[in-house]
């Protein structure tokens, strides 16, 4: 598979060839921090390929305390981008960050223990197909 993706000034783009065996929803409290979200989703692979197509010269990636949290971005917008981590072996793409369709649905939700406490039964509230009026 290929698989093209951007931040979201589009000052960064890249592709990706090949096939994610992992697609996680991570609770922890450092993905929850750098995302400012209930989770980070990410797509995990040991064997695809990641190519910068413009702006890898302008990428930050960022190893929170040396502990193998790490989270790539672009300088501009903040976008978060894929990056190569344990010794190289193993690459991770925010799902968001792809400009197409993922194939895949996540696995699992992981470090659930952190959950934020508003992050419950959340399919029970409103929905609004544009920001609500």
């Amino acid at each position: 598979m290929k698989y093209t993706g951007s931040c979201l000034c589009g000052d960064i783009t890249f592709k990706i060839e090949g096939e994610f065996e992992n697609f996680f929803l991570c609770h922890c409290e450092h993905c929850r921090k750098d995302t400012g979200s209930a989770h980070a989703a990410n797509l995990f692979s040991s064997t695809a390929k990641l190519t910068w197509l413009s702006g890898e010269e302008n990428v930050k990636t960022f190893d929170y305390k040396s502990s193998g949290h790490i989270k790539s971005f672009c300088p501009i917008c903040g976008s978060s981008l894929p990056n190569i981590q344990m010794d190289g072996s193993l690459l991770v793409v925010p799902a968001g960050s792809l400009d197409v369709d993922v194939p895949n649905k996540p696995n699992a939700h992981i470090f659930c223990s952190h959950r934020a406490n508003w992050d419950e039964k959340l399919e029970n509230i409103k929905k609004f197909q544009e920001l609500p009026k």
